[in-house]
């Protein structure tokens, strides 16, 4: 006896239903699950944990913050890159909430700020730019790390060294004769980064002033061109999780950390270089130190001294 062509079809549905569950919701994560356990990656598939006294502190693969409630970084421990995933706390400001921290694995994302990002938007609910951000961490970590924290477009006081200049334009848009200059990023009663700008005196920045119509200008200054403070040091990784800084970032805090741990800086960079990995198969990416295994390591052979 024929069945009608509505139940073939059916019944030819659920066989493929069945075959498809077994094989791609059964079967198959099993044997992911299999190739996981073996040698080598196990310890990635389970998250690649760092445990301490029987507690998981961390991950060899998600960065943290090594900071104070305030925001002030912990002198014993090597600083990680900045986070773009939720803003670290100010000093000076109210705490977030503890779980609103920087290296939030649920807010990964780029800050999506770009190299022509220089102005800020000053007042009460104020922005900074890119350019700001950079030199006021690199001012800030100099000050930390007893270096010069200098850079260039950057002003002594750690904000964008950029300047608004209004007056007649020439054919290229420049303009030919300042009639009035304003420093753009800082915002009155600051002294400006200049005096003079061509003749011209340079105004702080009223909040709430439109400078649009102002030519952009950003002043080098002289700062050296190779700064003390690497790039890793100011500008947040691309998922803003990155475990790692440079090996020139590491060496910098070194001295801080062997200090504060009443170690020789020996021994510290010791640890620096047991925790360095080189170019994945020798020439992609950069070499690089993974900061929270590197002070998981600190914290079990040289505990800090109360």
């Amino acid at each position: 006896m024929l069945m009608p062509t509505w139940i073939r079809n059916h019944l030819a549905a659920l066989r493929a239903l069945l075959v498809f569950t077994v094989l791609l919701g059964l079967l198959y994560p099993l044997a992911v699950m299999a190739v996981a356990q073996l040698p080598g990656l196990r310890g990635g598939a389970g998250g690649s944990k760092i445990e301490s006294g029987g507690k998981v502190v961390g991950s060899r693969l998600i960065g943290q913050s090594f900071t104070g409630p305030d925001g002030t970084p912990l002198p014993q421990y090597f600083q990680s890159r900045p986070s773009a995933t939720i803003d670290s706390p100010v000093k000076g400001q109210e705490a977030p909430n503890p779980d609103d921290t920087s290296y939030n694995p649920t807010g990964s994302a780029a800050s999506n700020l770009g190299p022509e990002d220089v102005l800020d938007t000053l007042g009460d609910d104020g922005s900074q730019s890119l350019l700001t951000q950079v030199c006021a961490r690199s001012k800030a970590i100099g000050e930390l790390e007893g270096v010069d924290g200098s850079r260039p477009y950057c002003t002594p006081d750690g904000v964008g060294a950029v300047l608004k200049v209004f007056g007649p334009r020439g054919t290229d848009g420049r303009v030919t004769r300042p009639t009035r200059v304003v420093s753009a990023n800082q915002a009155c009663p600051a002294v400006p980064f200049l005096a003079t700008y061509e003749g011209v005196r340079v105004e702080c920045a009223r909040p709430g002033e439109d400078l649009a119509a102002g030519a952009t200008v950003p002043v080098r200054g002289g700062a050296p061109a190779d700064p003390r403070v690497p790039a890793d040091a100011v500008t947040a990784s691309g998922s803003g999780l990155d475990p790692h800084i440079s090996p020139a970032y590491a060496r910098l805090q070194a001295a801080r950390v062997a200090r504060t741990r009443g170690v020789p800086v020996e021994r510290v960079l010791q640890a620096i270089d047991a925790n360095r990995r080189g170019r994945d198969l020798g020439f992609m990416g950069e070499p690089r130190v993974n900061v929270v295994q590197l002070n998981h390591e600190l914290d079990t052979r040289f505990p800090v001294r109360k």
